[in-house]
This record gives structure tokens, sequence and C-alpha cells, in this order.
């Protein structure tokens, strides 16, 4: 009877051991292609360099093509076009290029920190220590990371492809269009450029929207408070909402994980608001002081019971509270049926 007890806990020390071994392993997998990735990175750098160049050089050709078009052959003035045309979209390419491998890589490098620090948890608890559960918590905190990072990937996935992918597709049968009418009348075929020329700008805006959630650049450069009052203004004028936002307390620099998982956190709540909650009118608060930063995210939408929240629904608000947490921090979301909702987050602020 005594060796019942014993096979289950052979057993469980197994599981264990496998789930040392495993972390192990995706976290040397997950290495790797965060070393390829800096390597295309510094590729992509290069080739845009020199694209840009390219086109620099095109671009003054096309100029002087423009002042002498009166005395140039059609023929001449197309391939200027053309040529101009092609420039621009592989820089536009490689640029978007460059900007996805920098997504990925923001993604390894986190991905990589959540391993490691499985990792940690899960180092002595091969051995039977109680180190195990925190390893099981460390590994739904990653689940639910990838499945949120999943999530969001598909809906700017479908915006993509609803708006500049099929922007492109178009801008192909612009320039075939100005392409034909170059042979039969110029004056109509600058028009359809013209028009090319304004789609493509609005395009062009759309994508870096989509870039600026991804990663926005400002975030490393001038750190969290001008990212967030630039994100809620361009949040304004994408979903029409009022957006209020009041910042106090120390403006400084704060660690770079801070900074990043306290902009996610409010990218996060205030997408919530304008998708989920019919609201109006969101109040954002910021208060940084020497110990602690703290922020409230306020709205005046529907609101819901948050004793039947669902995890799928709302996997966004489930991860914020982990990471608060997980940093020594306090969350609490408030809510009412009809009356708004207002979500409270707090953790400790070291400065850089």
């Amino acid at each position: 009877m005594s060796s019942e007890p014993e096979n289950a806990q052979e057993n469980n020390q197994k599981m264990k051991v496998q789930a040392v071994f495993d972390i192990n392993a995706e976290l040397a997998e997950t290495q790797r292609d965060l070393r390829d990735t800096k390597l295309l990175i510094e590729q992509s750098q290069n080739e845009i360099e020199k694209l840009t160049q390219r086109n620099a050089a095109i671009t003054s050709h096309l100029q002087q093509v423009n002042s002498q078009k009166e005395e140039m052959p059609i023929e001449e003035i197309r391939m200027a076009y053309d040529s101009a045309l092609d420039a621009q979209q592989r820089l536009f390419v490689m640029r978007g290029q460059l900007d996805k491998l920098q997504s990925d890589k923001t993604h390894y490098e986190r991905y990589k920190v959540a391993l490691e620090f499985m990792q940690s948890g899960n180092s002595s608890s091969a051995d039977g220590s109680p180190k195990a559960a925190a390893g099981n918590g460390g590994l739904a905190s990653v689940e639910m990371l990838i499945n949120a990072q999943e999530s969001e990937r598909q809906r700017l996935s479908r915006q993509m492809h609803d708006g500049p992918a099929q922007a492109l597709s178009n801008f192909i049968l612009q320039t075939e269009i100005a392409m034909r009418l170059f042979d039969i009348d110029l004056a109509q075929a600058k028009e359809e450029l013209d028009n090319l020329k304004s789609s493509a700008m609005g395009t062009f805006q759309k994508v870096r929207n989509f870039i600026f959630e991804l990663r926005p650049m400002m975030l490393d450069d001038l750190g969290l408070i001008p990212t967030i009052n630039r994100y809620s203004d361009a949040f304004k004028e994408q979903t029409g909402l009022e957006v209020q936002i009041t910042n106090s307390g120390n403006e400084r620099r704060l660690e770079s994980y801070l900074e990043v998982m306290i902009f996610r956190a409010i990218q996060e709540l205030m997408g919530n608001a304008a998708r989920h909650s019919q609201a109006t009118t969101i109040k954002l608060n910021t208060q940084l002081s020497d110990e602690l930063i703290r922020v409230t995210v306020d709205d005046n939408g529907r609101g819901f019971d948050t004793d039947t929240l669902d995890p799928a629904k709302y996997l966004g608000i489930k991860l914020i509270r982990e990471r608060t947490e997980m940093l020594g921090g306090t969350f609490e979301i408030d809510s009412t049926v009809g009356k708004g909702t207002r979500v409270t987050f707090s953790m400790p602020a070291g400065s850089v």
C-alpha cells in the first residue's frame, strides 16, 4: 500500500524535472530567436540607409524632370515616375519590416524575462521545494501574456488587412491608370497622381498609428508621461471620446520595464473603455512620487458586475493585475452596472 504514495511522489518529481527542462529549452530557443532578430534589424537598418540615399537622388531627378517636362519625351517622364514609385515602395516596405522586427525583438525580450523568472522559480522546485507553486503561477502568467499578445496581434492584423493592405491594392490600380493616361491626357494623369498621393498620405498616417500602438519610439526617447499625452491625443482623434488627463508629482524617467508595463496597462484600459463600455469620457490620472506611481483610469460607460468578470473578454485586466502584483504593487477595480468603471493600480517607482 505504501508504494502508491511513493509512486505518486516519484511521478510528481518527474513532472517537475520535465517542467524545468521544458523551460530551459524554451529559453534557449527564445535567446536564439532574439539574436537572429537583432542581426536582421542591423541588416535592415543598413538597407534602409542605402534606400534612403537612393530615394533622395531619385526625388531630386524627378524634380528636375518636372521642371523640364515640356521638353522631355513622355517615355522618359514615365520612367522617372516609375523609378520614384519603386524607390518609395521599397523604402516603405523595408521600414515596415524594420518596425515589425523591432516589435518582435521587444516581444522576445519580454518573453525571455518571463522565462528567466520561471526558471529561477523552478530551478529548485525539482527537488521538492515549495517553489513549485510559484513555478505554476509563473506558467499561468506567461500563458496569459501570450494569449493577450496574440489577441492584440489578431486585432491589428484585421485592421491592417482592412486598411493599409486594401489601400495598397488600390494604389497599384491607380498607378496603372495614371501610366496609361500619360499617352492620352497628361492633365488627367496628373490628377490621378495627385489622388494617389492623397490616398498614400492617409494610409501612411494609419500605418504610423499602428506602429505607435505596437511600440511607440518616443517611450524610449522621452519617457512615460509625454508618451501618455501623445497617445491620449491620438486616441481621442481615432475614437471621438473625450479624454481628460491629469499628471501630478515629480515627472522623471523610470526603469524601462516599468514605463512599458504602465503604458501598456493604460493602453489596454482605455481600449477596453472604447470597445466595451460605450463610454463618452475617459479620465486618466497619474501620480508619481519618489517611492510610488499610481494610475487611475475612470470612464462613464455602462459598467459591469465585477463578480461575473469574463476572463476571456477581459484577459488584459487579469494580466495587468498579475504584472502589478508581481512588481509588489496593488490593483483595484470598481465598477457598477450603469455607473461606469474605475481601475486603479500602483507600484514602487524606482528611477533610472
